[in-house]
C-alpha cells in the first residue's frame, strides 16, 4: 500500500487570479498554511514530489532539506497553462470572453482557454506522471505539492471520474487530501478543506 498526500499551495500575493504558470510568491499566511500541513506530515513521508513553480518548489525544498528526503520537481505537476487568461481575474475574463468562464466552471470537458491547455491535456500528463511515480516509484508515503487544477485532476484520475468531476471538488488554499494506492483501485481516504480545519471526512 502506498499513501499519496496532495497539498495545494497557499495563498498568493496579488489576490485571486487565474495564474497557471504565472508564479506569484506566497503570502506569509499562505506559507503558514502549508507549513501547518507539513508539521503533521514531517517524519511520516519518505519522499516529496512537487511542481517546479516557486510557490510549490520553495516550501517543498525547505522541508525536504530539513528532513533529509528526496525531492522530485516535475514539469508534469505544473499548473494548467491558462493561455490568455493568465494573470486575469474572473471579472476580467468575463469582460473579454463573455460566458466562457461560466461554462468552464460548469464543465470544462472539451474546452480550452484561448492559447492555453485543455483539461484533457492536463489529464494526460498527470496520468503519465502517476504511472511513472506512483505505480512505478519506490516509496511508501509521498507528499505531492502542486496546484488546484492539478490536484482536482489527480483526484478525478484516482477515482476514475470524468473531467467534469474536477468541478465537484472544493479546493481552497493549502487544501490537503490523501489517496491510498494499493493493488486495487486507488481510494480517497480524506479530503480536507483547510490545513488547520480539523474537520476531515474519513473513509468508512
Amino acid at each position: 500500500m502506498k499513501i499519496v498526500d496532495l497539498l495545494r499551495h497557499g495563498e498568493l500575493q496579488g489576490g485571486m487570479k487565474y495564474r497557471g504558470r504565472t508564479d506569484d510568491p506566497l503570502t506569509v499566511a499562505g506559507r503558514r498554511g502549508m507549513d501547518a500541513v507539513w508539521q503533521q506530515l514531517s517524519g511520516k513521508v519518505d519522499a516529496i514530489a512537487c511542481s517546479p513553480l516557486g510557490r510549490c518548489l520553495e516550501p517543498a525544498r525547505t522541508w525536504a532539506a530539513a528532513a533529509g528526503l528526496p525531492l522530485w520537481a516535475d514539469e508534469r505537476l505544473a499548473e494548467m497553462h491558462y493561455g490568455d487568461w493568465e494573470g486575469l481575474t474572473a471579472e476580467q475574463i468575463e469582460d473579454r470572453y463573455p460566458g466562457m468562464l461560466e461554462a468552464w466552471r460548469r464543465d470544462p470537458t472539451g474546452m480550452r482557454p484561448p492559447g492555453g491547455e485543455s483539461p484533457e491535456e492536463l489529464r494526460e500528463r498527470l496520468a503519465d506522471w502517476w504511472r511513472d511515480v506512483v505505480d512505478g516509484g519506490d516509496f511508501r508515503h509521498l507528499l505531492v505539492v502542486s496546484h488546484s487544477g492539478c490536484q482536482r485532476m489527480l483526484l478525478a484520475l484516482a477515482l476514475d471520474a470524468p473531467v467534469a468531476a474536477t468541478r465537484r471538488f472544493s479546493m481552497p488554499y493549502a487544501c490537503w487530501s490523501r489517496i491510498a494506492a494499493g493493488e486495487g483501485a486507488p481510494v480517497l481516504d480524506f479530503h480536507m478543506r483547510q490545513a488547520d480545519a480539523g474537520c476531515v471526512a474519513q473513509r468508512g
